[in-house]
């Protein structure tokens, strides 16, 4: 019954976020063409093709859909399992890989996803599909909303925060998610590319896979 009458409560907010998400989006894709064109370039002297990343990401209700980004990675690519299998995230990242992570540059390709209504400008990151068996009831409520090119995990911790911590700033989002939070995130998002921070967990090149229930419950956020 809560679950429904938060829904109900976000109507407005939702249906003009979609509006806003498409016209951002496409001024920032209009905006950013020059960027697009240096880093496609690069990803292609230095890491070869494909020159963007594509991965299956579960979406607003778990609905699975392609998430399209730079590429980071050495053999990323769907067909080039020989070193990707046996290789980890830290060995298969190069430098250039890195500089981009560091900088979110290779993010931008999912302005695309934004346009097509898998993913909005704000909201949870997308996470990989396998974890979805994983999540308890409360930690499914983060695909209550689109998932976003950024969020309030990210600017509070990014890579570097606990899974249990992230599913409760993502729920936390979902229940109190509005315009003014939303400009919020935006601006302390420009804040967190200029520093790089938390791009990495502890030990691992992005994050540690999730493996299940960290034990989340809900509690106040600020």
């Amino acid at each position: 019954m809560m679950g429904c009458m938060v829904k109900r409560s976000h109507t407005a907010y939702d249906l003009l976020k979609r509006v806003a998400d498409i016209v951002g989006a496409a001024v920032l894709l209009a905006v950013l063409s020059p960027v697009f064109a240096v880093v496609a370039l690069l990803v292609r002297l230095k890491l070869g093709s494909p020159v963007v990343f594509r991965q299956p990401r579960p979406g607003k209700g778990g609905r699975i859909f392609t998430l399209y980004k730079f590429r980071s990675m050495r053999d990323a690519a769907p067909g080039t399992a020989p070193v990707a299998a046996v290789a980890s995230d830290a060995e298969r990242l190069t430098p250039f890989g890195r500089l981009l992570r560091s900088t979110s540059l290779d993010e931008l390709p999912e302005l695309v996803n934004v346009l097509r209504g898998d993913m909005s400008i704000v909201g949870p990151r997308p996470l990989l599909p396998e974890y979805l068996d994983r999540y308890n009831d409360y930690q499914a409520r983060r695909h209550e909303v689109r998932p976003g090119i950024t969020g309030w995990a990210q600017v509070n911790g990014r890579n570097a925060v606990s899974w249990d911590e992230r599913f409760r700033m993502d729920v936390w989002y979902v229940d109190h998610r509005s315009f003014l939070l939303d400009a919020r995130i935006a601006l302390k998002t420009l804040g967190a590319v200029v520093s790089r921070s938390a791009v990495s967990a502890p030990g691992a090149a992005t994050m540690q896979p999730f493996e299940g229930d960290a034990g989340t419950t809900p509690t106040k956020e600020s």
